[in-house]
């Protein structure tokens, strides 16, 4: 336990709704920061209370329409915060950047995850916390401490309080990446696990469209589960297989909502029920944009709030106690 000091919430424009509840929940403010963009594009930072030997958390998520230059604000803010003598600093990422990145798929292709994390390290952080990695091989590409969060818990408590008839579902993956997170929350529901694939020749730009490896979905509630969304064709497609083979209604459950290249009126037309996702990317002016788009689909979108998870995840950092217990017992 850091005796003698404080926590200090610092965040950059990535996210300030999220770090705001964070704050709520800890019962502390967020320490005043101004960012600001220069007319050639350089950014400056300006921290407006001390932080000298002090714990500092600094929330920034990656992953939006401005991913660089949020990035560039959180390793200028931690850089700030070292050379202000704060006597730990721990970069709070819910949505890590360049995380599909994580390894050399073919040729000349860069890992530019791992380049993500010389950079955090170079800067001055001394601990990391984010959620639901893309890989968890990335948390090897770090020299400090890395905490992976999980939406996982949030999840489950939402499909049993929200999805009717979740007892006879069954949790689909839309790729093979993603069966472990299947059948994890399949196993804590105590219902069956599916598997749909995508066969596609990237070399080709040809698409041969999904299949159905595992599971029986006919007449059956499904439930897609994914760590992230950007486009949708993926989402979409699996949808539409899952749909065609007999599924009474499709719920997707999404951890990170990117949507930064999605259509959202295509999104509205999904044959889904709901599409499920967490804050951990500004999910506001994305609703209003789908309800401008089809007000019938004004609900269709619908936000998971990950603030308290992270507000406890802070806290347990700062008083040295455990993280993993906040996901052992699921609701």
């Amino acid at each position: 336990m850091h005796n003698g000091n404080s926590i200090k919430l610092l965040t950059g424009n990535s996210n300030p709704e999220l770090a705001q509840a964070v704050a709520d929940h800890l019962g502390i403010h967020l320490v005043p920061c101004v960012v600001k963009k220069f007319s050639n594009g350089e950014l400056n930072v300006s921290i407006s209370e001390s932080v000298r030997d002090e714990d500092v958390f600094i929330l920034q998520t990656g992953c939006t329409d401005t991913t660089n230059d949020h990035l560039m604000e959180l390793l200028i803010l931690i850089s700030a915060c070292k050379t202000a003598s704060a006597r730990r600093i721990t970069a709070v990422i819910p949505c890590y950047p360049y995380s599909r990145q994580d390894k050399k798929d073919q040729s000349r292709a860069p890992i530019t995850a791992k380049l993500v994390a010389n950079m955090i390290a170079v800067a001055g952080c001394d601990h990391l916390i984010t959620m639901d990695l893309h890989a968890s091989q990335i948390q090897g590409f770090f020299e400090v401490p890395v905490d992976n969060l999980y939406s996982e818990p949030l999840m489950i408590r939402y499909i049993k309080s929200e999805i009717p008839g979740w007892q006879d579902s069954i949790i689909v993956s839309p790729d093979a990446g993603g069966a472990r997170r299947a059948t994890m929350i399949a196993d804590k529901l105590k219902v069956d696990f599916g598997l749909v694939n995508r066969s596609r020749d990237l070399r080709a730009g040809t698409d041969h469209g999904m299949k159905i490896l595992v599971g029986d979905v006919k007449d059956k509630v499904v439930i897609l589960v994914d760590d992230m969304i950007d486009t949708g064709s993926t989402l979409g497609m699996a949808a539409r297989t899952l749909k065609d083979n007999g599924a009474a209604k499709v719920y997707a459950l999404i951890s990170h909502g990117l949507l930064a290249e999605a259509d959202l009126a295509a999104v509205a037309a999904l044959p889904i029920e709901q599409l499920v996702v967490t804050n951990t990317i500004p999910q506001t002016a994305k609703q209003q944009a789908l309800a401008a788009a089809d007000p019938s689909c004004s609900e269709k979108l619908v936000v998971i709030d990950v603030s308290q998870t992270i507000a406890e995840s802070i806290r347990r950092t700062h008083n040295g106690e455990s993280i993993s217990i906040l996901f052992n017992e699921i609701p």
